[in-house]
């Protein structure tokens, strides 16, 4: 039992190290202005009326002309995997109703990735192979990096976030890939302002409303390399004026932090 407890610290150490010593090498957008964005995932994307309708009508709320110009579409499975996805068929141009190759495609895996060495390794796996048909399309490839769990989830753990955090760093760096730190937007968001709900309460996992807005912001705010302070849209009033404001300084905060602007 001791031997065991041991090897657990141990690999928790290296992973807390790894991370505080690793770096994105992705540090901007790798396309300007992405206009055709597919986002690939899980409940995680589509809880709060889809990820992709915040993030682009974000987009559209400061700058008008280029969201008459967005194509943004969803393709996601609940408790899915990445490899549960056909990459190669979602990416086809013109099969699922956008002609034209896709500028962006992000990439989010389930939730529990992080938490063993099997399922890390399937992340990888996956990542790997979604990013090579994306890029022989011609486009670029972006990680959606999940945030970790809270109370009342039974595998509720502070030190979650490094771990998510270092297999993150380590795909977006293997594939020269942007990670999008939302996970990161979580943890510091929760920090600054601890009186936020951005989880579902009844499962401590899924995103609320606010948790999905502060995830556009910070996808906003990585993909298009603009700060999400002042952005005028709020879902349609479901997150009030003063959540809105704290929640977009933390996702800019956090996406200038993590790229080390």
């Amino acid at each position: 039992m001791r031997q065991i407890l041991a090897l657990i610290l141990a690999t928790l150490i290296a992973i807390c190290s790894a991370s505080a010593s690793a770096a994105p090498v992705v540090t901007a957008p790798q396309v300007k202005n992405p206009q055709r964005v597919l986002l690939v995932g899980n409940s995680y994307i589509y809880y709060g009326d889809s990820l992709h309708n915040h993030l682009r009508r974000m987009v559209a709320a400061a700058d008008s002309e280029l969201g008459k110009k967005l194509e943004y579409k969803s393709a996601t499975i609940g408790g899915a995997w990445l490899d549960h996805h056909n990459i190669d068929w979602l990416t086809t141009p013109g099969q699922i109703g956008i002609k034209q190759p896709f500028d962006l495609v992000i990439l989010n895996e389930n939730s529990a990735a992080a938490l063993s060495e099997k399922n890390r390794e399937r992340f990888l796996n996956a990542a790997r192979a979604a990013s090579k048909t994306i890029l022989a399309r011609g486009g670029k490839v972006a990680l959606y990096m999940s945030h970790a769990y809270v109370a009342p989830h039974k595998l509720a753990d502070p030190a979650m976030i490094r771990q998510v955090e270092a297999l993150y760093l380590q795909a977006g760096n293997e594939l020269n890939a942007l990670v999008i730190p939302v996970g990161l937007a979580f943890e510091e968001a929760y920090r600054r302002h601890p009186e936020l709900k951005l989880h579902k309460e009844y499962d401590g996992s899924h995103p609320s409303m606010d948790g999905t807005y502060l995830a556009a912001a910070t996808a906003y705010a990585a993909i298009y390399d603009r700060s999400p302070a002042g952005n005028t849209y709020d879902a349609f009033g479901e997150v009030d004026q003063a959540t809105a404001a704290k929640l977009q300084k933390v996702a800019w905060d956090t996406v200038r932090r993590f790229y080390g602007r």
